[in-house]
């Protein structure tokens, strides 16, 4: 009988040592387990952000006409590329600059994100006027509720803004300008009262230098296009006085400053403006200096007599 509970102890006693040993190492397992887990972790939360830098050359602003538009330079970009051939079809058939249609729609539509492009179809900010017989809207401008032209696509809005210019006497000066002369047309749009913003001429012109709207000038004009470039230094009077085979400026260059038959081109300057200041035909001025374009440098010296 002794034997057989020393038996039976000794039994159980095997059986507890056997049972408790896979615990332990159970336990060993699951710890050991558990670091790979919190290091993949970490990982993955360090490179996320890297992912998802945006592109530093799609800039973003806000352009301010008959609504509040935010738009990027893609945005602008595909605009000139989806309108660009109605541009020139409008610059060749009735005279106005394609850079200034363009340079219109994209501040005047938002490069066809404000509100007036999307609901009416009208990139140009044109109003109803007496003469008006079309669709309309009512959008809030310069006064509440104010009548606006509808149209049915696009295109039709790129139509009317070349009749709509072409038909009223106030803006027949415009079609006395150098058909490639934007600057011209950018601040004789404004004197003509297109619009109320004393800053609209600068918007125009920066939009059309911004994006080489200019080329679109000279595919009609034949005339070679040379990019804006923002950085390229301006030409002075020091450096038009030295004698150079490619000066525009025939031998005006080496004459005295006081001369009164020259003058010296100032910022804003454009031929036609030139020619108005002393009673002359653009192309009598432009003969005068051996001039094959309308380019000017600040600085250069003219023959005016």
């Amino acid at each position: 009988m002794f034997k057989k509970i020393i038996i039976l102890f000794l039994i159980a006693a095997l059986a507890s040592c056997s049972s408790s040993k896979p615990a332990i190492a159970t336990t060993k397992k699951a710890a050991a387990i558990q670091k790979p887990r919190t290091a993949s972790t970490r990982k993955t939360a360090n490179s996320k952000p890297v992912a998802k830098n945006p592109s530093k050359n799609n800039t973003s602003e806000v352009i301010q006409s008959t609504s509040k538009t935010v738009v990027t330079s893609d945005l602008i970009n595909n605009y000139v590329l989806q309108y660009k051939d109605i541009a020139v079809g409008n610059m060749q058939k009735y005279g106005i600059p394609a850079s200034i249609i363009l340079a219109q729609g994209i501040l005047e539509s938002g490069a066809g994100r404000g509100d007036l492009a999307l609901e009416a179809n009208n990139h140009f900010g044109i109003k109803c006027h007496k003469d008006w017989v079309g669709d309309s809207v009512r959008h809030d401008d310069d006064s509440a509720q104010e009548c606006f032209r509808k149209y049915t696509e696009a295109s039709e809005s790129y139509r009317d803004h070349a009749l709509f210019l072409v038909g009223k006497n106030r803006y027949a000066t415009l079609f006395t300008y150098e058909k490639d002369d934007y600057k011209a047309w950018a601040k004789g749009l404004r004197a003509a009262g297109y619009a109320t913003d004393p800053n609209y001429p600068d918007k125009l012109i920066s939009y059309i230098e911004r994006y080489n709207l200019h080329q679109y000038d000279c595919q009609v004009t034949g005339k070679a296009y040379t990019p804006y470039n923002k950085s390229a230094p301006v030409r002075t009077s020091s450096t038009n006085t030295s004698s150079s085979p490619n000066s525009n400026s025939n031998s005006n260059s080496n004459s005295n400053s006081n001369d009164p038959s020259l003058y010296e081109v100032q910022k804003g300057d454009t031929l036609y403006s030139i020619s108005k200041k002393f009673n002359l035909m653009v192309e009598d001025l432009k003969q005068k200096n051996n001039l094959t374009d309308n380019a000017l440098s600040i600085g250069q010296k003219l023959r005016v007599r």
